[in-house]
């Protein structure tokens, strides 16, 4: 039961950056965008090396332990190609201009965009913070899922999905601020879409726990590695180059996988 409750605490914290991410729209009178292209590129190379390194690995080692080697392998290989294709389809079922991987412009809108009219701000800051919610979701099954199989390596997870969803709460609350003038409502709007996330964790405990052995844990912790891999690759290095300059957004991507590399050594 605490193993429950500090995974479901961990998908809070994770999902409510959001609210972090719409408050420094507000207070900040302009983006750092070298800091926001090295924060970025830091979590892609967090999510990676973890993915690659060590949550794929683990995955296999509980299902070769279910199925046998050869088995295993395979499973493992498939529900990791499983995991990205559902994160695939969710960004292919919402349209460009809503989608979270797609919010560069909305997040460098720091003025009220000039002949915008309210009713349209309105109403792309609300499609975006759905937008936002639904993927959330299987963030949210993710972090609970590694905070659950796997304690020492989630909080990092955390911390690098906490950092990519800053952005995400910027771009919901700056076109409904200007829109409405309310920044309780922009704010309130950016902190809800961000409780997709323990929503989801409840959700995978209520579906997925009373089934959940050595073998659901590998195939789910394995569409968890290909989920985080996905959202780093199509999200978060292609959002963190466009904001850097040179090289910012791969010297944050090494020093991730460093740092991560170094907090697993340390639980050896």
């Amino acid at each position: 039961m605490d193993n429950v409750l500090f995974a479901f605490g961990l998908t809070v914290i994770a999902g409510l950056s959001t609210g972090i991410g719409s408050a420094i729209a507000f207070f900040s009178k302009k983006t750092n965008a070298r800091f926001l292209s090295v924060s970025l590129g830091f979590s892609a190379g967090v999510m990676i090396y973890v993915s690659m390194i060590e949550i794929f690995f683990k995955a296999r080692e509980s299902l070769v332990a279910e199925l046998g080697m050869k088995p295993g392998s395979w499973v493992t290989v498939a529900a990791f190609f499983g995991g990205i294709a559902v994160i695939g389809l969710i960004d292919r079922l919402i349209p460009d201009e809503k989608n979270p991987h797609h919010i560069s412009k909305q997040m460098k809108q720091e003025t009220h965009p000039a002949g915008m009219e309210h009713s349209k701000l309105l109403r792309m800051g609300l499609f975006t913070a759905l937008a936002v919610a639904i993927h959330n979701f299987p963030e949210g099954l993710a972090t609970f899922i590694s905070g659950l199989q796997a304690p020492s390596i989630a909080i990092p997870i955390v911390v690098a999905i906490a950092i990519h969803n800053i952005p995400e709460g910027i771009a919901i609350s700056v076109p409904i601020f200007y829109a409405t003038g309310n920044r309780k409502k922009a704010f309130w709007y950016s902190f809800l879409s961000g409780l997709a996330e323990p929503a989801a964790a409840i959700v995978g405990y209520l579906i997925l726990m009373p089934f959940m052995n050595g073998m659901m844990f590998g195939i789910v912790f394995a569409a968890v590695a290909g989920i985080m891999v996905f959202i780093s690759l199509d999200e978060l290095l292609p959002t963190a180059r466009e904001y850097g300059k040179g090289h910012l957004a791969i010297y944050g991507l090494v020093a991730g996988m460093g740092l991560m590399a170094v907090s697993l050594l340390l639980f050896l």
